[in-house]
């Protein structure tokens, strides 16, 4: 990034910011993910995401939902079914979420080293 005047970085910020107001908190990214690795119900999306409660999860559905990246489909079944998919909307993510893959799993080499490795091998995180 270059530097400029106060117009230039606003007109930085403000796009930034606007992304994160809806992709912002530890929930939404991964949920996206796991919706996008094949995980359509509610129990099987929380199954897939440790330590997110219910609440939190029907919450940043809803949330999601309204910024038009998940679409809720109820199919009339005995009992009724929801799933979740993501619209094609949710696929101009697929770049951000690379691109944080790629600098998160360097940042983590970059701080941890080669236990970094280690842990991803055994499946700590």
């Amino acid at each position: 990034m270059e530097t400029g005047d106060h117009k230039d970085c606003l007109g930085v910020i403000m796009p930034v910011r606007d992304a994160l107001d809806v992709i912002n908190g530890k929930w939404k990214l991964p949920i996206i993910i796991a919706i996008s690795r094949g995980h359509k119900r509610f129990r099987d999306i929380e199954r897939n995401i440790p330590k997110i409660t219910s609440k939190v999860l029907s919450k940043e559905l809803k949330d999601l939902e309204a910024h038009k990246l998940v679409k809720r489909s109820v199919f009339d079944s005995q009992p009724v079914s929801v799933e979740y998919t993501l619209t094609p909307y949710a696929d101009t993510l697929n770049p951000v979420i690379d691109a944080l893959y790629t600098w998160g799993t360097a940042h983590r080499k970059t701080i941890f080293g080669s236990a970094a490795d280690a842990q991803e091998v055994n499946g700590a995180q």
